[in-house]
């Protein structure tokens, strides 16, 4: 196999730059357990393999992806246990999928409501105006006693 950093323990740092994210990143993922702690050299490094690589390589696409980092570690339990099925990969992403979906819908009633509301809005000198009157909350309010 030709030479590359894919096959050659990488520190902290030039896995960071590997695949160019922050090494409190990799750091995060190290402290809530989607990766193991990484081997170290005797000087103290830490050192990470081709397979640690791969791992976290797999963990900032899927953080791309919108995953979140529950159902990550559902992925990556299923990838540890190299016995899962398709169809359990599919119904995790299936639901995410539904989330996603539900998110977009609520970002476009945001939008229609901000346009709605800044549409009724001209901009100018007067004291009043109806972008802040559409952000007083009129409900009335209940004790936490209630």
């Amino acid at each position: 196999m030709p030479f590359s950093a894919a096959n050659q323990p990488l520190k902290r740092g030039a896995l960071a730059k590997r695949f160019e994210c922050n090494i409190e990143t990799i750091r995060y993922y190290e402290n809530i357990a989607l990766l193991e702690p990484p081997d170290r050299t005797d000087g103290g490094h830490r050192v990470y393999s081709p397979k640690d690589q791969a791992r976290l390589g797999f963990i900032l696409r899927a953080r791309e992806l919108g995953f979140s980092v529950e159902q990550l570690r559902s992925l990556l339990s299923l990838s540890d246990s190299h016995n899962y099925t398709c169809g359990e990969v599919l119904t995790l992403t299936e639901r995410h999928l539904e989330d996603v979906k539900r998110k977009i819908a609520d970002l476009r009633r945001l939008e229609k409501t901000l346009a709605d509301v800044s549409a009724r809005c001209d901009g100018g000198n007067a004291p009043t105006c109806p972008v802040m009157d559409a952000l007083v909350d009129d409900r009335p309010q209940t004790s936490m006693a209630d």
